[in-house]
């Protein structure tokens, strides 16, 4: 069994940690390390990687199985792998920021950034959108990504960069499933039109302002955005026979993707390793990525959400009130090849990422839960 077992202390954010808790953890991993072999064997998962922001600051990294089928390569905390949505939290940190500033207004119609637009008019629900409807998926905006012809024409080009307005076109002059904001229904067109918004008011790349804003200031590295078919440290990853865009089992060859990823965008458009999505997660619900207001608007503007019992979608986060861990705030991230779960606990003061490189099994979140029951 290929296995890793990393503890590093955080370079940033976080308090200094004693030698008793440095003990108290140190003496969980081998729990933790059988918590998560015991997963992957169960789920038939090529690969696991997790890491764990403890209360303390600690930084907890685990890793079972392997990073590439055919090699036979043992997956280690700093491989990279597909975040899928759960980029959003990056590109929704930035739109609070934005809302704090002045600069982005959460009530206004959408039109008042979109008017010019030569499609706007032609989008579904455009007069009634707002920019909240947009982060909470309320908008009557249905998936661009899933659309046939849309997924027929990624693989009949596979190198293509697209456009948001490409992306959006799949959408204009059909009928919205429910009226702007008397439904819910998530959507990677939300974050799309939101982007869109977002480059017109910084008028920089938005892969630019999350650098600038968040990763650089937090000191936090292993996190690439996924804007070419190659991507330096992404490790391979495994769709299955049913993947809903039609890829094969294998997503990658010889390193290089089968369509290019690009078209993700603001849907999500990362890779990182398990240690930077918690390290970012971490910051970002302990008030340190944005302001403490800024934070409670986003778990406060959460509405009810089809993603499970209890569970409510923010701005940009998964809301879910009751779990077996206590409630919690996150993300859950699907790409071909992979799943990504990111989760803070806030009465516990933990955050736990969670990645593995196969799409066609259930998603890591029980793992989660059953390794933040083994540290309470």
């Amino acid at each position: 069994m290929k296995r890793c077992v990393i503890l590093v202390a955080a370079v940033l954010l976080f308090a200094p940690t004693s030698r008793a808790q440095q003990a108290d953890i140190s003496a969980l991993a081998p729990r933790l390390q059988a918590l998560v072999d015991q997963w992957r064997t169960t789920n038939n998962v090529p690969g696991v990687s997790v890491a764990i922001v403890h209360k303390d600051g600690r930084v907890q990294s685990l890793t079972s199985g392997v990073a590439d089928r055919q090699s036979g390569r043992a997956l280690a905390p700093s491989d990279l792998l597909m975040t899928g949505s759960t980029g959003k939290t990056f590109f929704a940190a930035v739109a609070l920021q934005l809302i704090e500033a002045g600069r982005l207004d959460l009530n206004a119609p959408i039109s008042k950034y979109l008017s010019g637009k030569p499609w706007f008019a032609r989008l579904p629900n455009a007069n009634d959108i707002t920019v909240r409807m947009l982060m909470t998926h309320t908008s009557g905006l249905v998936r661009y990504e899933m659309n046939p012809k849309f997924t027929a024409d990624l693989r009949a080009a596979p190198d293509k960069a697209w456009t948001p307005d490409e992306e959006i076109a799949y959408l204009l002059d059909s009928p919205a499933p429910f009226a702007a904001g008397k439904g819910w229904d998530y959507s990677d067109t939300n974050y799309i039109v939101l982007g869109v918004i977002m480059e017109g008011i910084t008028k920089t790349r938005l892969y630019d302002e999350v650098q600038k804003r968040f990763l650089t200031p937090l000191q936090i590295a292993e996190v690439a955005p996924t804007t070419s078919r190659r991507i330096p440290g992404l490790v391979s990853g495994y769709a299955g026979p049913r993947d809903p865009l039609g890829l094969p089992d294998e997503v990658m060859v010889n390193g290089t993707f089968v369509i290019n990823p690009q078209f993700e965008w603001t849907g999500g458009g990362y890779a990182t390793s398990a240690r930077a999505l918690a390290r970012w997660g971490h910051a970002l619900y302990t008030a340190k990525a944005v302001s403490t207001k800024m934070r409670d608007l986003m778990i406060a503007e959460a509405v009810p959400a089809r993603l499970g019992p209890e569970t409510k979608y923010g701005l940009g986060v998964i809301v879910r009130d009751t779990t077996p861990a206590g409630r919690s705030w996150g993300h859950s991230g699907f790409f071909p090849g992979y799943q990504t779960e990111l989760a803070h606990f806030p009465d516990l003061g933990i955050t736990v990422a969670a990645q593995i490189n196969s799409s066609a099994t259930r998603g890591p979140l029980r793992l989660i839960y059953d390794l933040v029951a083994a540290i309470r």
